[in-house]
């Protein structure tokens, strides 16, 4: 079973050595996104500034809207909706920011929104390549290679 999805919930791409850089717990949630465990997101930032790399925080938010009442399926749903919708940004984070649940007419709906986050060595944003490819400062290759070499 998942791990519960609240507001203020971390998700992260695992990507190998994440947990040795950074000293990270985290929970298996959906394919290969993990929910960080114990902090929540000035904690984590803190502790990822405290190992030398940067948490960025990108304003455009992504909401995803479902019928019927809250739990935790639906929930799960709406997440791996959002994380389809942000996947082309190449970006290894995502913070839930909302989960309402509202009426209209008599009906239930809730609406999930998140914001993208992402976690890297270099201070400025590198964002999603041009070419279509994933850059180097996003992609757990490099930060292995420069682990194995002692910068």
């Amino acid at each position: 079973m998942p791990p519960t999805v609240k507001v203020g919930t971390i998700l992260i791409e695992e990507w190998p050595l994440m947990a040795r850089v950074l000293g990270l717990e985290s929970e298996p949630y959906s394919g290969n996104w993990s929910v960080v465990k114990a902090l929540d997101s000035f904690a984590l930032d803190r502790k990822i500034h405290a190992a030398g790399w940067n948490f960025f925080f990108m304003a455009a938010e992504v909401k995803v809207m479902f019928f019927g009442a809250l739990g935790a399926k639906k929930i799960q749903n709406a997440l791996k909706r959002i994380l389809g919708k942000v996947r082309q940004q190449h970006f290894n984070g995502l913070e839930v920011t909302g989960i309402v649940a509202k009426r209209f007419l008599g009906v239930p709906y809730a609406i999930v929104s998140a914001h993208s986050r992402h976690i890297q060595q270099s201070c400025c944003l590198d964002g999603a390549p041009r070419d279509g490819g994933p850059s180097a400062t996003q992609s757990g290759p490099e930060v292995e290679r420069v682990l194995q070499s002692g910068e």
